[in-house]
């Protein structure tokens, strides 16, 4: 950065979060981003509006404790970032993981401000979360924990404040836990929540809305450069819901989709891989990735996660963590042939590694436009809760994928606009911050 106040901005900023590594990565991200609008915008330095940007509007954390099966009480840490509600109520998912602390969640937070502008839908950004691991407990510890974490959380949600959502570790079966206590509690039954079961207020699309929403930025960004999803060869980090449901949808479009990973390792499956039973395998008995041998004994199995960027492949979406693709991994990438990527995870690629992407001419969607399908469909369930009315499939989906084109061309455009062609990372940080900004400045010093 060459501004003396984007520079200044930082140097709080650091000050302020020194041990939260993920949190200033995004905000240096962005801030370089939005350096030409700076530039020409005087009036936002004197709104104060990037010192207000960066900082929550408010930080919840909380006590979690609950009783496992054995009946020894367990205590876990829970968070809630509201971050800005500049264009519309607060929105964002709950992540349940060990890894889960306050860096995370304001990194996520941040994220979603952007996120949920591009989506043109008027929704706010928060995230939340708990260092709490669902992997290895009983229903009955779930919904524990679940019911434990509401009873604090319901203090500060609502369907025209704070709407979450789910994240890693928080499914249908978490939503519906923390959903049935919020209504035990409120006595109200209200879209507080989205995700929920088709039974009571969810919407269709929503459990495929990431992945799918991937695939249609994807082929937009590959049509407008003159190419198509059509016979190339994907790999896709993870094997959750974003992972499976981007598989899904790049298969329909043509591709063929041969690894996915976990954890533990991944599967490299030269024919394409089969998703009947690694749904059966990840949504079902949710077991390890390695198991899809026992129905495909042709495939392969290697250990170690990172293997799966060694494979050859047209296309790569990494779907899994922040930061899983490094600037060893970008350079690999492209020596495979490699011609594009686009980000299903929050902020799995490096800034090196973006770095040598547009620097090589790779097209690369960046996580918080690529990947906001998610967000776009809980804000279509949002709209169905208020209307008391429930779309069909195919409407959710046709709505779904004009967001998603719509918010490719919001980068295209913005990149475009201040000389950054091609550079759609950046495209996303401006059409994004030029709206919250406004509005922002618009509402006055709050």
């Amino acid at each position: 950065m060459k501004n003396q106040y984007l520079i200044d901005v930082f140097e709080k900023v650091k000050k302020r979060n020194p041990h939260e590594p993920e949190f200033l990565q995004a905000v240096t991200e962005v801030l370089e981003s939005i350096e030409p609008v700076i530039d020409k915008r005087p009036d936002f330095v004197d709104a104060g509006i990037v010192e207000r940007l960066v900082e929550p509007e408010r930080q919840i954390i909380f006590r979690v404790p609950w009783i496992d099966d054995n009946g020894k009480t367990q205590v876990n840490r829970g968070f809630r970032v509201q971050f800005n509600s500049a264009i519309g109520p607060y929105k964002g998912g709950i992540r349940l993981h060990p890894s889960v602390y306050i860096g995370i969640i304001k990194f996520l937070g941040f994220e979603q401000i952007f996120k949920n502008s591009l989506t043109t839908l008027p929704m706010g950004a928060a995230k939340g979360g708990a260092d709490f691991d669902p992997k290895g407990k009983s229903d009955r510890e779930i919904m524990a924990f679940c019911q434990s974490f509401m009873t604090e959380l319901y203090k500060h949600i609502g369907s025209n404040s704070d709407i979450p959502a789910g994240d890693i570790g928080t499914g249908a079966r978490e939503i519906g836990y923390m959903f049935g206590q919020y209504k035990r509690i409120r006595t109200q039954f209200t879209g507080v929540l989205t995700g929920k079961g088709l039974d009571y207020g969810g919407s269709y699309v929503r459990t495929e809305a990431t992945g799918y929403g991937l695939c249609y930025f994807l082929e937009e960004m590959l049509r407008c450069n003159g190419k198509t999803l059509e016979g190339k060869r994907v790999i896709i980090s993870g094997s959750g819901n974003v992972a499976l449901y981007a598989a899904e949808k790049a298969m329909q479009l043509g591709a063929t989709v041969v690894a996915l990973s976990d954890s533990d390792g991944y599967i490299f499956d030269e024919d394409g891989v089969d998703l009947i039973p690694l749904k059966k395998l990840k949504e079902v008995d949710r077991a390890r990735i390695k198991d899809y041998l026992r129905y495909r004994p042709n495939a392969k199995y290697y250990d170690g996660c990172d293997g799966i960027w060694t494979t050859v492949c047209d296309i790569a979406l990494p779907c899994a963590t922040q930061n899983e693709v490094d600037e060893k991994i970008a350079r690999l990438l492209i020596k495979n042939g490699c011609i594009a990527v686009a980000e299903g995870a929050n902020m799995p690629c490096t800034p090196e590694a973006i770095k040598v992407f547009l620097d090589n001419g790779i097209l690369f969607g960046p996580a918080k436009a690529a990947n906001a399908g998610g967000v776009a469909t809980s804000g279509l369930e949002m709209s169905q809760n208020s209307e008391r009315r429930m779309w069909s499939f195919e409407k959710v989906d046709e709505r779904l994928k004009e967001i998603m084109i719509k918010i490719f061309h919001s980068c295209d455009d913005a990149a475009r606009r201040y000389g950054l062609e091609g550079n759609y990372a950046s495209g996303a940080n401006i059409a994004a911050f030029l709206k919250i900004a406004e509005a922002m400045k618009a509402q006055g010093c709050v």
